[in-house]
């Protein structure tokens, strides 16, 4: 069953793009979608069936070289199985969304279409990603880590005709070879460390690895931290956490279904699963761990802040992506991984619905994208108007304050997270606290924008708004229900008592007699279910805490203000949003007016672009320039060129002269040359 929800996209992807002359185009598209069905059905058997045992399923013998050897194998365990049916789900419905989405797009070429094209881009994407969260050693996973880089610059640049789309499409692959190089150095460590790159054999060694000196850059550095920070490098590329963003707004250049597949619930989370399948080491590494915390704090903030002031309503939600991953890093960060992934597994169901919801509003709206030009669509488009609001109350976290798990599913998973991140970062609590608020405040001036008021822009494109076909609302009625009930099903799984979650991820724990009455001391109802200590074998289950990492326990005593603070923060967000955008329309304008220095900093994204251009770019430009006029005009051209020019055609006249064509010429020769031979011979002595 596994090998088949592995291989089934690529199956599609390959017959879709080599076959679809032969089974015509529409038959290849379905086969693609069909085989993607197919992997996402026995995925969710694979999960709801799993007993938390892992398994290594070998495909075949990969690597033999030295002491190195691997197999290519599917490593299952729960964070596999989770991050089977988030690939799987959300590619299937792209696939069946992309019918509606692409079905108005024009022919490039006579006699050749690119819909079956970009569906085998999808499923290629898929099957890499797959390839990644399936990986069973480093080398596999980096295989799959470089597919999935490969697969979206294919699809970030698909209008090829589109210079800005072409720009994007290697924007995002230069950065995240930048992540690429990190996690390669990462690698190239824990090989030299361990003799081996099976993550079993890793996983054992990371006591070890924390006591160990690693010299690098001239310095001496624990290894354990140092591996974690590489690591984290390319979780950074692949995830667009700060720094490393930069990519992620451009890659709304590609089609919307791409954003969605991409962007949203899949090729983003890389780096938290990661992060996560890392852990064993990650729990050695506390400095590391620390700056994960930070940067994923920062992340979220920083995003939230460009998110108030974009008109594009794709990249609004892109840089909503963006926040919430950082989010996900905070909870990893702090020790409580389950929590990351609960995060990760609800935010693939709303953010994948927004996008295409977002892209429903563009289809209506003839291809316009601004929401400034927007206005008075919810009676229009009722059915992506109201998926639209379910997402927007699961991203801003509407749910009843204190019972932790019942309303919307971002409710409960960003609720876990900011009450783990109080317990492990005082800083990284504040920061996701005022994000929230943020991300309510721009998630409800999108809704208003975009369905409320008055209709703006081009009177006939409203006129003419129309809702989309159901190939397109089917998706969103199926993702609508993750987003609704994710949250409350799972909570219990990813954010229960300890020993629950770690029972649902595969290991066991035990707690110490000092534990025990420490947590009685701590008011604990039932202190003998308080399990810290994994007695299995680190990496033996999907995630590892080590000993002494109580964050997950102590996040659910947290007091009730830090409880009630994201849900205060979602309602000050949605009061001043519904103040400026409904009750008060020219507020914003004047606001941005007036404070014209920071809104004009937030509009350019902190001027990060500017600023790796001057750092990087235009020096780059000007050393390309210089080896062109200076190396190549100058120096070869004007020397080389120049020298060659006037040696090469004398050498080659006397050469043409010698070559005359009469006897006696080469009689001569022939006479010289036994003149010379004679010569040399009776001088060195060779003639006696």
């Amino acid at each position: 069953m596994e090998t088949i929800i592995l291989f089934a996209p690529l199956v599609g992807a390959l017959l879709c793009g080599f076959g679809w002359r032969i089974f015509g185009e529409m038959a290849a598209m379905w086969i693609a979608t069909g085989l993607l069905f197919l992997s996402a059905i026995l995925s969710w058997v694979v999960f709801l069936t799993f007993d938390g045992t892992t398994e290594q399923i070998q495909i075949l013998r990969w690597i033999e070289s030295g002491s190195l050897s691997t197999d290519w194998a599917i490593r299952l365990d729960r964070l596999t199985a989770i991050m089977l049916i988030v690939i799987t789900t959300v590619s299937s419905l792209v696939h069946l969304y992309s019918f509606g989405y692409m079905a108005d797009d024009p022919q490039w070429r006579e006699g050749e279409s690119y819909k079956p094209r970009f569906f085998a881009y999808l499923s290629f994407f898929t099957f890499a990603m797959l390839m990644l969260v399936t990986a069973d050693n480093l080398v596999q996973m980096f295989f799959g880590w470089e597919g999935v880089g490969v697969a979206s610059y294919l699809l970030i640049g698909f209008y090829y005709r589109k210079p800005s789309a072409n720009a994007a499409a290697i924007k995002a692959f230069v950065v995240n070879r930048v992540g690429d190089f990190g996690f390669a150095l990462g690698i190239f460590g824990l090989f030299f460390l361990t003799d081996s790159i099976n993550f079993d054999d890793v996983f054992a060694a990371a006591p070890e690895i924390a006591q160990t000196q690693l010299t690098f850059l001239w310095t001496d550095w624990n290894a354990a931290n140092l591996i974690a920070f590489l690591l984290f490098i390319g979780a950074m590329g692949k995830s667009a956490q700060l720094f490393l963003h930069t990519w992620l707004p451009d890659a709304m250049e590609g089609p919307t279904p791409v954003s969605a597949l991409i962007h949203a619930a899949t090729m983003v989370t890389a780096g938290v699963f990661l992060v996560c399948r890392m852990s064993p080491l990650m729990e050695f590494a506390p400095e590391a761990m620390a700056f994960v915390t930070v940067l994923g704090a920062l992340t979220a903030f920083f995003a939230a802040t460009v998110g108030l002031v974009q008109t594009d309503i794709k990249r609004v939600i892109a840089y909503s992506t963006c926040s919430q991953l950082g989010y996900m890093f905070v909870a990893a960060g702090v020790g409580v991984y389950s929590v990351a992934m609960f995060h990760l597994f609800t935010h693939a169901f709303f953010k994948a619905m927004l996008f295409l919801g977002a892209g429903s509003v563009i289809h209506a709206m003839h291809h316009e994208q601004d929401m400034t030009n927007y206005g008075g669509l919810r009676k229009k488009i009722p059915y992506t108007f109201w998926a639209m609001m379910i997402g927007t109350l699961a991203i801003t976290g509407v749910g009843i304050p204190l019972t932790g798990w019942i309303g919307f599913a971002g409710f409960a998973s960003k609720d876990a997270v900011i009450e783990s991140a109080y317990i492990g970062s005082t800083f990284a609590f504040w920061l996701l606290v005022i994000a929230a608020l943020f991300t309510s405040f721009y998630s409800w001036r999108l809704m208003f924008l975009t369905f409320y008021g008055e209709a703006r822009g081009d009177k006939h494109t409203h006129d003419h708004a129309h809702e989309s076909p159901m190939v397109m609302l089917i998706p969103l009625g199926v993702l609508s229900l993750g987003a609704m009930f994710a949250g409350a099903i799972w909570y219990g799984s990813f954010f229960g008592k300890p020993n629950e979650v770690v029972k649902f991820f595969g290991g066991e724990y035990t707690a110490p007699a000092e534990e025990i009455k420490k947590a009685v001391a701590e008011r604990s109802p039932k202190a003998s279910e308080l399990k810290y200590v994994m007695e299995s074998a680190p990496g033996e289950a999907g995630i590892y805490m080590a000993p002494g990492n109580t964050v997950l326990h102590e996040a659910h005593y947290v007091p009730t203000w830090v409880k009630l603070s994201p849900f205060v923060a979602m309602l000050l967000g949605f009061i001043v949003a519904f103040w400026f955008y409904i009750k008060n329309p020219s507020l914003p304008a004047r606001l941005a007016e007036n404070q014209r220095p920071l809104y004009l900093f937030l509009k350019n994204k902190w001027y990060f672009d500017e600023l790796y251009n001057f750092i990087f770019i235009q020096p780059a430009l000007w050393i390309g320039r210089q080896l062109w006029k200076r190396g190549d005009g100058d120096v070869i051209d004007g020397t080389i060129n120049g020298v060659s020019m006037g040696i090469v055609p004398f050498i080659t006249r006397l050469a043409g002269r010698a070559q005359s064509g009469y006897i006696f010429t080469y009689a001569f020769a022939m006479v010289i040359g036994i003149a010379v031979l004679i010569t040399w011979m009776t001088l060195s002595g060779g003639a006696q």
